[in-house]
């Protein structure tokens, strides 16, 4: 999951609001790693959320990767 920071057409969450809707989508364990601009989701390669950093996107250094199994 990942939420909108805040910006005009966005409100984004707080960590309880953050904690609630994991938890109405049926995750039983969720992390927490950063909030605001540097935020950012692909999927397929493209991005498909909008960062609420003034100056767009930010390079970013880390990520979590969710991959399809390999078959072996």
């Amino acid at each position: 999951m990942t939420a909108e920071g805040r910006q005009t057409a966005s409100l984004g969450l707080s960590i309880k609001e953050a904690a609630d809707v994991a938890a109405s989508l049926g995750m039983v364990e969720a992390i927490n790693l950063d909030g605001g601009g540097s935020t950012t989701m692909a999927v397929g390669g493209k991005v498909v959320n909008s960062s609420s950093d003034a100056s767009g996107e930010r390079p970013v250094g880390d990520a979590i990767l969710v991959l399809p199994r390999r078959k072996d």
